[in-house]
C-alpha cells in the first residue's frame, strides 16, 4: 500500500454511506442502485476498503462474492476522484487478491470496461473461451 493509506479487511471499517453514494451515483455498472441493494450487497460479501491514515476518510471499496473455496467475483472496484492516480487502485487489489490467495480459489472473475491494465498486473486476463460463459440479467434490476 502506499504510503499516507491503509488497506482493511475489516467490514466494521466501510463507510457505507460513501460507498453507496459513489456506486449509486458515479459508477457506470451501478447507477441508481437503491442504498437497500447496497448493503445487501455488502452483508453478502467480502469487503474491502482503503484508507486516507490523515484524516480517516474512506477513498476506495471493492467487494468480493465468493464461495470461499473454489470461485470469486470481484465487483464494485471503486477509487474516489480525489485519491486517483497515488497507486490506491493498485494497493486496493494487492490487498484483495492477498487476502484472498489463501483460500486457494481455482478461479476469480471481474468484469470491467476500462481497467484492463491495472488487473493484468494481478493475473486477471481476458476468459479463454467466452463462448462457454452464460449471463442471465434482470431487465427491472437497479443497480
Amino acid at each position: 500500500m502506499q504510503p499516507g493509506f491503509r488497506f482493511s479487511a475489516d467490514p466494521d471499517d466501510l463507510d457505507r454511506e460513501r460507498v453507496h453514494r459513489w456506486l449509486s451515483t458515479d459508477a457506470y455498472w451501478a447507477l441508481g442502485r437503491p442504498r437497500e441493494r447496497q448493503e445487501a450487497a455488502i452483508d453478502g460479501s467480502r469487503n474491502y476498503g482503503v484508507f486516507d491514515e490523515a484524516s480517516g476518510a474512506q477513498v476506495a471499496y471493492a467487494r468480493v462474492v465468493t464461495d470461499g473455496a473454489t470461485f470469486a467475483w470481484l465487483c464494485d472496484v471503486y477509487v474516489d476522484p480525489s485519491a486517483r492516480g497515488n497507486g490506491v487502485g493498485v494497493g486496493l487489489i494487492e490487498g484483495v487478491v492477498a487476502d484472498l490467495e489463501p483460500l486457494g480459489l481455482r478461479r476469480m472473475m471481474l468484469a470491467t470496461a476500462d481497467a484492463h491494465g491495472l488487473y493484468a498486473k494481478f493475473g486477471f486476463e481476458p476468459i479463454a473461451e467466452p463462448a462457454r460463459w452464460m449471463v442471465r440479467l434482470d431487465p427491472g434490476a437497479n443497480g
